[in-house]
């Protein structure tokens, strides 16, 4: 009997013994393929010996000091690379992960209103399946259904518009460019219903994560929005918690939108899972209105910044950059892609194959013409999932894709490491499991 109060009170998970590389090792040596980096937080694999170095060094020479008192070299150096990533921000604030740092971005965006006297602006407006992260404040603005309903009587009431959707929401004779032009008006719409002066920020994934599964947005619609929240002077705050730290292949995913957040969060990749941290970013002009006001963001973690999780970042950043790992994203990304389309491209009951650099998404369908989905009740992704993870493949499977119950589709964020070798094994296992788990639909 395990006294640890597991996910599933159902049944008890599989104990893993140890990492090595691209492989997690269960108890008895079973080998699994990490194919998701966990929730894409892996990014270097399992046994990263610089990351290792550093936290044991910093562990060995200060392992906490309070940032109320203090500040650590390694903190002021994280800040500076970070802010040295990142066109168009000035300022960090460190987490333990990515809903502390989003529940931030909202007293931060909230602080900075009521500093500029703009006592109204209260409301956040985010998109219908979006995930922001399990804190109250910010599952309270998000659209994931399923996550929100056992918890609604205690969520702030959220403003929802659709989403960047391509695959399920663009017109067949709609332009990708019109369809953008169609949602930044559905934003001004909603902006215009709230009151433009009650409106504080627009929150958005850069590409979607675990609840759509790596949905890109077309081209023109991150510029189109932008000017709609510049219009109404409300904030845009970009949620690059599972997509940021390199993961589509820029440090930051919205370097490939070629616009500039008011506020941006990452999180997962940042330690690479060697230590928990997330970390907001945001430009002058917020921390400078609350500078000439109050002069302190009333906001705060004991663990916040914590010198040892920081110090694992510091690494993780230089890895990625030493070994040129946004270059091998890019290039293993596109040739996973590649390789699923080969292989899954043509089957009757794969909607989509997506996503952008090590961020891949595969939607499965029971009918490809019409994009039905399979009935929910299958639980279709949990049986992918159990079948690759027999097959000893590890990926991030989810339900609920199109509506928040109907839909499924697996993830595939493997860590940056990855090499050609394991890439084909990642496409044979990957493959075996789904043509097994979906010949079971038919029996």
């Amino acid at each position: 009997m395990s006294y640890v109060l597991h996910r599933s009170l159902l049944k008890e998970p599989l104990y893993a013994a140890k990492g090595e590389g691209m492989y997690v090792i269960g108890q008895n040596g079973e080998r699994y393929l990490d194919g998701c980096g966990g929730a894409a937080v892996s990014c270097l694999g399992h046994n990263h010996a610089a990351v290792i170095e550093a936290i044991r060094e910093q562990a060995g020479t200060l392992p906490y000091a309070h940032t109320a008192f203090f500040t650590t070299t390694a903190l002021e150096e994280l800040g500076e690379t970070l802010v040295g990533l990142a066109p168009g921000m000035d300022k960090v604030m460190l987490f333990c992960g990515g809903s502390e740092a989003m529940e931030a971005a909202l007293k931060l965006s909230r602080q900075y209103f009521v500093e500029r006297g703009e006592m109204q602006r209260e409301l956040f407006i985010a998109r219908r399946q979006s995930y922001h992260g399990n804190t109250l404040g910010v599952l309270g603005i998000g659209g994931n259904e399923w996550r929100r309903e056992m918890f609604e009587p205690l969520l702030k009431q959220s403003h929802l518009v659709s989403p960047c959707f391509e695959y399920r929401e663009r017109g067949v004779d709609e332009t990708p460019h019109a369809y953008a032009d169609r949602l930044a008006n559905e934003l001004e719409d909603k902006i215009q219903e709230l009151g433009p002066e009650r409106v504080a920020g627009f929150v958005a994934e850069t590409v979607v994560g675990a609840t759509a599964g790596a949905v890109t947005a077309v081209d023109s619609y991150f510029k189109r929005i932008r000017e709609v929240c510049d219009k109404y002077g409300v904030l845009l705050i970009l949620d690059e918690i599972m997509c940021g730290s390199g993961r589509t292949g820029t440090y930051f995913a919205y370097e490939q939108e070629n616009v500039v957040p008011d506020i941006v969060a990452i999180a997962k990749g940042l330690a690479a899972g060697y230590q928990p941290i997330g970390a907001l970013l945001c430009k002058n002009e917020i921390t400078d209105t609350i500078r000439e006001g109050s002069g302190f963001f009333q906001h705060g973690h004991t663990f916040m910044g914590h010198v040892t999780a920081v110090a694992a970042a510091n690494a993780t950043i230089a890895a990625i950059d030493d070994e040129n790992l946004l270059d091998n994203i890019l290039t293993r990304g596109q040739s996973i892609r590649a390789g699923l389309r080969a292989m899954l491209g043509e089957h009757p009951h794969v909607g989509d194959i997506r996503g952008r650099g090590l961020f891949i998404a595969i939607e499965f369908v029971e009918d490809r013409q019409s994009k039905k989905p399979f009935d929910p009740a299958m639980m279709l992704h949990k049986k992918i999932q159990a079948t690759a993870m027999t097959n000893g493949l590890l990926c991030y499977a989810m339900g609920g894709t199109v509506d928040g119950r109907h839909g499924d589709h697996v993830l595939i964020a493997p860590p940056y490491i990855i090499d050609e070798t394991h890439e084909a094994e990642l496409l044979e296992k990957f493959h075996a499991s789904v043509t097994s788990a979906l010949a079971d639909t038919r029996t």
